[in-house]
Protein backbone atom coordinates (compact mmCIF):
# COMPACT_ATOMS: atom_id res chain seq x y z
CA UNK A 1 0.00 0.00 0.00
CA UNK A 2 1.26 3.47 -0.87
CA UNK A 3 1.10 6.63 1.18
CA UNK A 4 -2.06 7.88 -0.53
CA UNK A 5 -5.07 8.12 1.74
CA UNK A 6 -7.59 5.38 1.12
CA UNK A 7 -11.26 6.07 0.57
CA UNK A 8 -13.75 3.46 1.74
CA UNK A 9 -16.99 3.82 -0.23
CA UNK A 10 -20.43 3.02 1.15
CA UNK A 11 -23.61 2.10 -0.69
CA UNK A 12 -25.18 5.57 -0.64
CA UNK A 13 -22.57 7.40 -2.72
CA UNK A 14 -22.38 4.52 -5.21
CA UNK A 15 -26.13 4.60 -5.76
CA UNK A 16 -26.14 8.41 -5.84
CA UNK A 17 -23.45 8.48 -8.53
CA UNK A 18 -25.51 6.17 -10.75
CA UNK A 19 -29.08 7.27 -10.01
CA UNK A 20 -29.32 10.80 -11.41
CA UNK A 21 -32.55 11.53 -9.49
CA UNK A 22 -30.97 10.66 -6.14
CA UNK A 23 -30.99 13.48 -3.57
CA UNK A 24 -27.22 13.09 -3.18
CA UNK A 25 -26.34 12.77 -6.89
CA UNK A 26 -24.90 16.26 -7.33
CA UNK A 27 -23.04 16.15 -4.00
CA UNK A 28 -21.51 12.70 -4.69
CA UNK A 29 -20.57 13.64 -8.25
CA UNK A 30 -18.80 16.81 -7.09
CA UNK A 31 -17.02 15.11 -4.17
CA UNK A 32 -15.80 12.08 -6.12
CA UNK A 33 -13.83 14.28 -8.53
CA UNK A 34 -11.43 15.29 -5.76
CA UNK A 35 -10.87 11.88 -4.22
CA UNK A 36 -8.00 9.48 -4.89
CA UNK A 37 -8.94 6.16 -6.43
CA UNK A 38 -9.33 3.29 -6.37
CA UNK A 39 -11.96 3.31 -3.65
CA UNK A 40 -12.15 0.23 -1.47
CA UNK A 41 -15.32 -1.49 -0.36
CA UNK A 42 -16.84 -4.87 0.50
CA UNK A 43 -19.03 -7.33 -1.36
CA UNK A 44 -21.82 -6.58 1.13
CA UNK A 45 -21.84 -2.94 -0.04
CA UNK A 46 -21.90 -4.01 -3.70
CA UNK A 47 -24.78 -6.38 -2.99
CA UNK A 48 -26.70 -3.64 -1.19
CA UNK A 49 -26.08 -1.18 -4.05
CA UNK A 50 -27.26 -3.73 -6.66
CA UNK A 51 -30.39 -4.39 -4.63
CA UNK A 52 -31.26 -0.68 -4.33
CA UNK A 53 -30.58 0.04 -8.00
CA UNK A 54 -32.54 -2.99 -9.22
CA UNK A 55 -35.42 -2.19 -6.84
CA UNK A 56 -35.69 1.21 -8.50
CA UNK A 57 -35.27 -0.30 -11.98
CA UNK A 58 -31.93 1.44 -12.51
CA UNK A 59 -29.36 -0.57 -14.52
CA UNK A 60 -26.41 -1.89 -12.49
CA UNK A 61 -24.06 -1.71 -15.50
CA UNK A 62 -22.48 1.58 -14.35
CA UNK A 63 -21.67 -0.02 -10.99
CA UNK A 64 -19.81 -2.85 -12.69
CA UNK A 65 -18.10 -0.32 -14.96
CA UNK A 66 -16.45 1.12 -11.82
CA UNK A 67 -14.77 -2.28 -11.36
CA UNK A 68 -13.84 -2.59 -15.01
CA UNK A 69 -12.09 0.80 -14.87
CA UNK A 70 -10.37 -0.07 -11.59
CA UNK A 71 -12.14 2.78 -9.76
CA UNK A 72 -13.39 0.42 -7.04
CA UNK A 73 -11.81 -2.68 -5.55
CA UNK A 74 -13.25 -5.15 -3.07
CA UNK A 75 -10.73 -5.28 -0.26
CA UNK A 76 -12.50 -7.35 2.36
CA UNK A 77 -12.55 -11.03 3.29
CA UNK A 78 -15.69 -11.73 5.29
CA UNK A 79 -14.57 -15.27 6.12
CA UNK A 80 -11.43 -14.12 7.92
CA UNK A 81 -13.13 -11.09 9.52
CA UNK A 82 -16.34 -12.76 10.66
CA UNK A 83 -15.65 -12.58 14.42
CA UNK A 84 -14.87 -8.86 14.20
CA UNK A 85 -18.02 -8.27 12.14
CA UNK A 86 -20.13 -10.21 14.62
CA UNK A 87 -18.70 -8.18 17.52
CA UNK A 88 -19.40 -4.89 15.74
CA UNK A 89 -22.97 -5.89 14.88
CA UNK A 90 -23.60 -6.90 18.51
CA UNK A 91 -22.05 -3.70 19.85
CA UNK A 92 -24.25 -1.50 17.63
CA UNK A 93 -27.39 -3.67 17.80
CA UNK A 94 -29.48 -1.16 19.73
CA UNK A 95 -29.06 2.02 17.74
CA UNK A 96 -31.79 4.68 17.64
CA UNK A 97 -32.50 4.18 13.91
CA UNK A 98 -32.14 0.40 13.77
CA UNK A 99 -29.42 -2.21 13.84
CA UNK A 100 -26.02 -2.03 12.16
CA UNK A 101 -26.19 -3.67 8.75
CA UNK A 102 -23.67 -6.21 7.53
CA UNK A 103 -22.50 -3.69 4.91
CA UNK A 104 -21.93 -1.01 7.57
CA UNK A 105 -20.05 -3.47 9.78
CA UNK A 106 -17.72 -4.39 6.93
CA UNK A 107 -16.94 -0.71 6.36
CA UNK A 108 -16.23 -0.04 10.03
CA UNK A 109 -13.90 -3.03 9.98
CA UNK A 110 -12.24 -1.73 6.80
CA UNK A 111 -11.74 1.59 8.62
CA UNK A 112 -9.99 -0.35 11.39
CA UNK A 113 -7.81 -2.24 8.92
CA UNK A 114 -6.96 0.95 6.97
CA UNK A 115 -6.51 3.27 9.91
CA UNK A 116 -5.89 6.46 7.88
CA UNK A 117 -8.85 5.86 5.55
CA UNK A 118 -11.98 7.98 5.31
CA UNK A 119 -15.46 6.57 4.77
CA UNK A 120 -17.38 8.15 1.88
CA UNK A 121 -21.02 7.84 2.94
CA UNK A 122 -24.40 9.52 3.16
CA UNK A 123 -25.37 7.40 6.19
CA UNK A 124 -25.60 9.39 9.45
CA UNK A 125 -25.06 6.16 11.43
CA UNK A 126 -21.37 6.57 10.68
CA UNK A 127 -21.37 9.58 13.01
CA UNK A 128 -22.21 7.12 15.80
CA UNK A 129 -20.08 4.12 14.80
CA UNK A 130 -16.60 3.89 16.29
CA UNK A 131 -13.49 1.99 15.21
CA UNK A 132 -11.15 0.27 17.64
CA UNK A 133 -13.72 0.73 20.39
CA UNK A 134 -14.03 4.48 20.79
CA UNK A 135 -12.23 6.20 17.90
CA UNK A 136 -14.26 8.34 15.55
CA UNK A 137 -14.19 7.32 11.89
CA UNK A 138 -13.05 10.07 9.50
CA UNK A 139 -15.98 10.73 7.18
CA UNK A 140 -16.76 12.31 3.85
CA UNK A 141 -20.44 12.97 4.41
CA UNK A 142 -22.94 15.66 3.38
CA UNK A 143 -23.56 18.42 5.89
CA UNK A 144 -26.68 17.92 7.96
CA UNK A 145 -29.44 20.39 7.29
Amino acid sequence: MGNEPRIIVDTGPLVALIRKGDQFHEWATAVVRGLPSPFITSEAVISEACYLLERDEVPVDPLFAFFARGSIVVDFDLQSEWSSIEALMKKFSKMPKGRMSLADATLVRLAELHDEAQVFTVDSHFRIYRKHGRRQIPLIIPDEK
